[in-house]
């Protein structure tokens, strides 16, 4: 009998990480890759491993995270999309499913992630946004912040601000881009670099929110990015709450599919 053809494919997720591990997988614990590997494998009835681009903490959120794994089912993309969130809980939804080349990994293979950090500037709580954003009930001095962050464009160890990534591992970091802007009672903080430390996202937001409050100076966080870190920069860098955090996408050179067909046409 002659063997299926092998395809990877490639989905684009959303999901709300309220009350999930996070995305990797967990032993005695319910996570966002779980989850899709039991809908995925209920719909094509295979066993499945999900490689993902992005492994989100504890309750924190995404719009754009980028999952593959390998299957043998000839199901059309359009109808892998409707039939995995069938099989999947309120909360996770696949948005989008490509065929991609059988070496795509979306961990290894992307160039970039983009995360923004939500802080919600209110001294009364806030039922329908403290499940995706932090609420912080003191003033914040939005310029300072803005020039704060001007300052992380670039290359910089951000081992001050991370998490341990292994020994002999390298704690530089690129950031592309890096923005903050006002939306009502709603601060965000958008960052795109090619990769991201441990907890370096949140622990960004935390300087950033003590540097709005005047806790923290500008040389101070010159200091803390040059590697000069000192007892009392450590306290100005909390780890801020997941559910402000969500990953907003992850950036390829060759996906979705599509743009790279777009870009050939153009090249042509």
């Amino acid at each position: 009998m002659r063997e299926k053809p092998c395809r990877n494919i490639a989905l684009v997720v959303e999901y709300d990480g309220t009350g999930y591990s996070g995305f990797q997988l967990q032993r005695n614990a319910t996570s966002i890759q779980g989850e899709l590997e039991r809908a995925v494998a209920g719909l094509t009835q295979e066993p499945t491993r999900m490689r993902g681009a992005g492994r989100t903490d504890a309750g924190v959120h995404a719009r754009g995270q980028v999952v593959a794994f390998l299957t043998t089912t000839a199901l059309p993309c359009e109808t892998i999309v409707k039939g995995v969130n069938s099989f999947l809980p309120m909360g996770i939804a696949v948005q989008k499913a490509y065929d991609v080349p059988l070496g795509f990994d979306p961990r290894r293979h992307a160039r970039s992630r983009v995360y923004r950090y939500t802080i919600l500037r209110r001294d009364r709580p806030s039922p329908l946004n403290e499940r995706y954003a932090h609420r912080v009930a003191v003033g914040l001095d939005v310029e300072a912040m803005k020039m704060a962050l001007a300052l992380l464009h670039g290359s910089h160890d951000f081992a001050a601000l991370g998490g341990s990534t292994g020994p002999g591992r390298s704690t530089v970091r690129e950031v592309f881009s890096a923005r903050l802007w006002q939306e009502d009672e709603l601060l965000h903080i958008e960052i795109e670099a090619n990769a991201f430390l441990p907890h370096q996202m949140r622990r960004t937001a935390g300087m950033l929110a003590s540097v709005g409050a005047k806790r923290l100076s500008l040389e101070g966080v010159k200091a803390i990015l040059e590697g000069h870190a000192g007892p009392e920069h450590r306290k100005l860098m909390p780890t801020l709450p997941p559910q402000g955090l969500c990953l907003m996408e992850v950036r390829y050179k060759d996906f979705p599919p599509h743009e790279r067909e777009a870009n050939k046409d153009l090249q042509r």
